[in-house]
């Protein structure tokens, strides 16, 4: 098989990914966020936003046996999701579906999955200059559902005592936690610190179960970058090598 010309590799090149229309690809907040989920073996869970599936696809590369649905309203994105998963061999373990998360699908039954995981769009609605690209602009601003409607959203899917995951802007922790304490109550935040020098982190995975209580922790996190901007170790394990990330 030839290898397209838009191709790119995930997880040490176990992951064959596509760069959509633009240019646009996935970065690493798709790669931690399917790291951090803590999925077993005939587990269900569902992607919010997967864009190009970059995180269903990861997750299932990682957790063979489960079974991993995506969901974004973007048709071109799941078109190419599709493609993707066909690609990889995993079309059997992975689907695709084009919804809006505020009017979605009546097939989408409440509190079926085990685990949720999002990566949403990180800026709030009206923050800023949108892209001139569609999809970069889908990707990186909230539209008519804002990041209260991703949360209530996830949780509506989650079952009782399943997880529920977040990769997010560390300057919206507040506000996330808030939203997601409401559900869950025990919520872990796990920053994703970008050097070994201190730098403010700039992204952060939070994630609770639904109807557990308990108290919010906020655990060391991980450095991803050495000073010579290499990954350190354990970046390196989760995002060249498929390791699990415990929060």
């Amino acid at each position: 098989m030839s290898i397209p010309s838009n191709s790119y590799q995930l997880l040490g090149g176990q992951l064959l990914m596509l760069s959509a229309e633009g240019g646009y690809r996935a970065a690493i907040d798709p790669v931690l966020l399917a790291a951090a989920v803590p999925a077993a073996k005939g587990d269900q869970i569902l992607d919010v936003g997967c864009g190009t599936g970059a995180a269903a696809l990861c997750l299932a590369t990682r957790v063979s046996g489960t079974q991993i649905t995506g969901l974004d309203q973007q048709e071109t994105l799941i078109e190419l999701a599709w493609e993707i998963t066909q690609m990889n061999g995993l079309a059997a373990r992975v689907q695709f579906h084009c919804s809006d998360l505020l009017h979605v699908e009546k097939h989408f039954k409440l509190a079926t999955f085990d685990h949720v995981m999002t990566n949403p769009p990180h800026h709030k609605k009206g923050s800023g200059n949108l892209s001139p690209d569609p999809l970069n602009a889908a990707a990186n601003f909230e539209g008519d559902a804002i990041l209260e409607d991703w949360v209530v959203f996830c949780f509506e899917m989650v079952k009782e005592g399943g997880s529920v995951t977040f990769v997010h802007r560390y300057d919206r922790l507040d506000e996330l936690v808030e939203l997601m304490a409401r559900q869950g109550r025990a919520v872990t935040v796990y920053p994703l610190w970008p050097k070994e020098t201190g730098k403010r982190a700039k992204r952060v995975l939070v994630q609770t179960r639904k109807g557990i209580s308990g108290d919010i922790r906020i655990a060391d996190g991980m450095i991803l970058h050495s000073n010579d901007d290499e990954y350190t170790t354990a970046a390196h394990a989760i995002l060249r090598e498929a390791g699990a990330l415990k929060l």
